[in-house]
């Protein structure tokens, strides 16, 4: 992963990033420049019930898009199936957008998406062919 700016090494050796300034609703751009979503939401590895001096800082695991803003409105939990993980080791470049280092045929599509490509898409005339 790089970084428009030279980051700051955490104690450990990774890079430090602010996640509300770096990462949180930053348009996620797969290796073409095609965009495949907005990151909403991180996935974070260790982080303890109390944070005390000297505490080493979460590690990002995944970078999540989806439908949160609506949990945290209303309350309550949707499906883990409806929100998109990308994780981390996908990631190849931070910047004003997230550059991911896959095409976007590879990652992972929204649910509704997959949905209505096999339950309505597919029944029409021609639905199931792929345009050449």
């Amino acid at each position: 992963m790089t970084e428009d700016l030279q980051p700051a090494r955490s104690p450990s050796g990774g890079v430090l990033v602010d996640a509300r300034l770096s990462l949180l609703d930053r348009q996620m751009l797969d290796v073409d420049g095609v965009t495949v979503g907005v990151v909403d939401d991180l996935e974070l590895s260790d982080v303890p019930a109390v944070l005390e001096r000297g505490t080493p800082p979460p590690s990002v695991l995944a970078l999540v898009h989806g439908p949160i803003v609506l949990e945290r409105i209303f309350g309550g939990k949707r499906p883990h199936g409806q929100l998109l993980r990308f994780g981390w080791d996908t990631v190849a470049k931070l910047g004003s957008a997230v550059e991911l280092a896959a095409p976007a045929s590879e990652l992972p599509r929204p649910w509704l998406e997959t949905w209505l490509r096999e339950r309505v898409i597919a029944r029409l005339p021609g639905g199931r062919h792929v345009p050449g």
